[in-house]
């Protein structure tokens, strides 16, 4: 893939892995929007990086997300990479926990369903430009998931799942289709939880390097290790990731 020159898209971009994402396609000289739910973050992003072209909304919501793909189909036809980023991660447990029905809807609508729509929505665009791509941020859950977050691990397989199938459908196509597998990353999704993060700049450069050879399924940090060790045993990968 050319990291330069293009047109790109990053939902959650405000902060995180989707801010580092934003910050070096910045630096390689490409045209970066980035989409996120926190109007005052993203005025601040428009103060110090008014390069940055920013969208307020709240994708699990149709108007918003029928606001963003009008916005792009107006104003950005050029786009020509999408980076699927937005994600939440609730903590629970089914048998006590009183805003059970919200949050699975809430974690399903994020991480699986906006995604999708999104992209489907936008792949006409994609599909009409050179060195185009489809980004997934997925997670080493979908390898081994923990106990404590079952939507959130399930969301995550279903996001490997359509990737690779995604792939599959374009293979004759000029889009490809990219996944980011992260191990766990210091992002305020991740604040107080597991320790030996690694810094969304750390997985930013590794992915770039797998971005430039076309290698689609990026293994970030100890996944590589958990992908191993699951080809080896997947007993033990699902006791070591049992309790996060």
């Amino acid at each position: 893939m050319i990291t330069t020159g293009n047109t790109v898209l990053i939902t959650g971009g405000s902060s995180g892995i989707g801010w580092a994402l934003a910050k070096r396609f910045l630096e390689l000289n490409n045209k970066v929007i980035i989409t996120g739910r926190d109007k005052n973050k993203l005025k601040e992003i428009n103060h110090n990086f008014p390069q940055i072209i920013t969208f307020t909304g709240d994708l699990t919501n149709k108007k918003n997300l029928d606001e963003l793909v009008l916005f792009i189909e107006q104003q950005h036809t050029n786009l020509n990479i999408l980076i699927n980023n937005a994600g939440v991660q609730y903590n629970y447990n089914f048998t006590d926990e009183p805003n059970l029905t919200y949050k699975i809807d809430y974690e399903v609508s994020t991480n699986i369903t906006a995604p999708i729509k999104l992209t489907g929505l936008l792949l006409p665009i994609l599909l009409k430009n050179k060195n185009s791509a489809i980004i997934n941020v997925s997670s080493g859950l979908f390898i081994a998931p923990k106990k404590s977050a079952s939507v959130y691990c399930a969301s995550k397989s279903a996001i490997h799942s359509f990737s690779k199938t995604l792939r599959y459908q374009l293979a004759e196509t000029n889009t490809k289709v990219f996944e980011i597998i992260p191990a766990l990353i210091d992002t305020p999704m991740t604040e107080g939880r597991g320790k030996s993060k690694i810094s969304p700049e750390q997985l930013t450069t590794e992915f770039f390097r797998n971005f430039k050879k076309n290698k689609f399924e990026s293994y970030i940090g100890k996944t590589k290790l958990l992908k191993y060790i699951n080809r080896l045993s997947p007993r033990l990968a699902d006791s070591l990731m049992k309790n996060g």
